[in-house]
């Protein structure tokens, strides 16, 4: 659909208005062909102290089997997202990571008890690995 340069400049003219709420404090001064509205609405107190909301989802502290209670030095509860950090940050201290491909883990004797005994892991079926470890 072609429009044609008359139209187009004609739209492109005309003064345009900002409207915004109506409030305490408002006021429309002139520059060039555009009005231009300003607005200083009235300002809420901040609150003191933001609301502490309690933890949803992976990140709500969760009881483990024995097996991950063994793997995570006792901890009876604690959120998935924690218990993927303790795995990660075992294995890059024990450098089980596979030099040639990076994405593969190499499972020590504390990583087998925990992934049902593979020697090699992906890093994507971690998260999957562990779900049997926190009980319902």
């Amino acid at each position: 659909m072609a429009v044609s340069l008359g139209l187009f400049s004609a739209f492109s003219t005309v003064q345009t208005t900002l409207f915004l709420k109506s409030s305490s404090s408002s006021s429309v001064r002139l520059a060039g062909n555009l009005r231009v509205a300003t607005y200083a609405g009235s300002a809420k107190p901040a609150t003191t102290e933001p609301k502490k909301r309690e933890p949803r989802g992976i990140m709500k502290p969760g009881r483990v089997s024995p097996e991950m209670q063994a793997f995570l030095g006792g901890l009876p509860e604690i959120p998935r997202t924690q218990a993927l950090k303790f795995i990660w940050a075992h294995i890059k201290q024990h450098n089980l990571q596979d030099p040639e491909d990076k994405k593969v883990i190499i499972c020590d004797d504390k990583l087998k008890k925990i992934f049902g005994g593979r020697d090699r892991v992906g890093f994507l079926e971690i998260a999957g690995l562990i779900s049997p470890h926190f009980l319902k």
